[in-house]
C-alpha cells in the first residue's frame, strides 16, 4: 500500500501556482519539478535555484547541559562547537548502524537547532528526548512550525543580501563562512540564516516561521529575477547532490549501515568522553574493514545504473547502486554504490548490469563535481 500523503507546507499555494509537478515525499506533497528538471539543474550550478525544504525537521536542544545531551545523543562532539558554527553529524543505534545524518546548528551557547530529514524527523525527535534524559536540557520538536527556504548557487549570496534592511545585515550574508549560522532580519522577517546546502554550490538555507514563509518566497522571487533565480524541485536537488557526492538518507545511508561503510567514520568523535549510542559497537569495529564500502562510480558508457542495479566483476555480483543517473554537469553517467571492499579502489573497473546488458564502470574520487572557488 502506498502511503497517503497528508502534509503540505505552508507553501505549497505558491508551488501550486507555478505549476509544479508534485510527488509524494515522506507523506508530504512536494514540488518534484515546476518545467524542465534539466534547466533547474543547471541554474544552480551556473546562476541560482530556489528551494522549499520545509519538509525538513527542526529540534531544539537547549539548556545548561546540551551540549553534554548531544554527545550523548550523537556521534560528534558540539561541546567544542563555537556558537554560530554548523557541524554534520550522525545519530546511531546500538549497533552503530545510522538511524539519520543530520545538520546541528550551536545558536546560541546553551541552545542548539538540530535538523534532520524530513521522513526521520519523529523518529530523531523521540531518540533525542530519550536520550536527554537525565541532563538539564530541554528537546522541542519545532518542525510544525517552521519552513525551510533554500537559495543555492553563483547568484545566492548576491540575493540574500539584497533582502538584508541595512549594511549590518548586509554584512551578516556577505562575510558569513561555510558552515555558519546567525540570527538576522531578512525581507523584514526573524530569520536563521545558514551558509549551508545539499547541492555542490555555494548558498544559503533560511528558517522562518511558517506565516513568513510565503512572504519570504515572495521578496526572494522578486530580488531573483535580476539574478536569475529558478525555483527548483527535488529532482535537480537529487542530481545535484549526487553530482557533489552527498548521501541520501534511505540510498546510501540507513539501519543497515555503519559510518565506517558508508566513508563517514571521521564524523565520529571518539576523542569526546561521552558514551554516545553507537560507540561501543563502533570501537569494536574501527580496526576492521568494512565489507562493503560506499564508492563513486564513473560510467564509461552513455547509460547510467540506477538504485538497485547489481554491480559485477568477471560475472560476479559484488555490490548494488544506491543512487545513479546521468550527470548534467559532466556529460556522463555517474552512480553511488556499495561494493565488496576488495573492490572499492580508485581505478578498480566493474560493469553495471543495467536490466541484463553490462556497461562498463569505474571507481573514482568523490565528489564527481567541485564548484570554482
Amino acid at each position: 500500500m502506498t502511503e497517503t500523503i497528508t502534509k503540505h507546507t505552508a507553501l505549497h499555494g505558491k508551488h501550486e501556482a507555478l505549476g509544479a509537478n508534485f510527488t509524494d515525499f515522506g507523506g508530504w506533497d512536494m514540488p518534484l519539478k515546476y518545467g524542465s528538471e534539466l534547466a533547474e539543474h543547471k541554474a544552480v550550478r551556473s546562476t541560482a535555484g530556489l528551494f522549499d525544504l520545509s519538509h525538513m525537521g527542526e529540534v531544539w536542544v537547549s539548556g545548561p547541559q546540551a551540549a553534554t545531551a548531544l554527545n550523548t545523543a550523537l556521534a560528534g562532539n558540539f561541546a567544542l562547537m563555537k556558537v554560530g558554527k554548523a557541524k554534520y553529524s550522525l545519530i546511531l543505534n546500538e549497533d552503530g548502524k545510522i538511524i539519520d545524518d543530520l545538520i546541528v546548528y550551536r545558536m546560541e551557547e546553551s541552545k542548539y537547532l538540530v535538523v534532520p530529514n524530513a521522513g526521520n524527523v519523529p523518529v530523531v525527535a523521540a531518540e533525542l528526548v530519550q536520550r536527554a534524559e537525565g541532563f538539564d536540557a530541554q528537546v522541542q520538536d519545532a518542525s510544525g512550525d517552521e519552513s525551510l527556504i533554500a537559495v543555492q548557487g553563483p547568484n545566492a549570496e548576491a540575493i540574500v543580501a539584497k533582502l538584508a534592511a541595512d549594511e549590518a545585515s548586509a554584512g551578516i550574508v556577505t562575510e558569513m563562512k561555510y558552515y555558519s549560522a546567525a540570527y538576522v532580519k531578512l525581507g523584514g522577517i526573524d530569520t536563521i540564516l545558514a551558509r549551508t546546502g545539499y547541492t555542490g554550490e555555494d548558498g544559503f538555507e533560511l528558517i522562518i516561521k511558517n506565516a513568513d514563509a510565503a512572504s519570504l518566497w515572495d521578496t526572494i522571487v522578486e530580488i531573483g529575477k535580476d539574478h536569475e533565480l529558478v525555483p527548483c524541485g527535488l529532482a535537480a536537488r537529487d542530481s545535484l547532490r549526487l553530482e557533489a557526492g552527498m548521501p541520501l538518507y534511505g540510498n546510501e545511508l540507513s539501519l543497515e549501515h555503519t559510518p565506517f561503510d558508508a566513508g563517514l567514520g571521521p564524523v565520529v568523535s571518539f576523542k569526546k568522553e561521552e558514551n554516545f549510542t553507537g560507540r561501543a559497537a563502533l570501537e569494536a569495529q574501527r580496526e576492521q574493514t568494512p565489507a562493503r564500502k560506499l564508492v563513486g562510480l564513473k560510467g564509461l558508457g552513455k547509460r547510467a545504473g540506477r538504485g538497485g542495479y547489481a554491480i559485477v566483476k568477471d560475472g560476479a555480483v559484488i555490490g548494488e547502486i544506491t543512487s545513479g543517473q546521468p550527470s548534467p554537469t559532466l556529460g556522463y553517467p555517474v552512480g553511488l554504490g556499495y561494493v565488496d571492499a576488495a573492490f572499492s579502489e580508485v581505478g578498480t573497473e566493474l560493469e553495471v548490469d543495467l536490466r541484463g546488458k553490462t556497461l562498463p564502470f569505474v571507481v573514482v574520487e568523490l565528489p564527481f563535481y567541485t564548484r570554482a572557488k
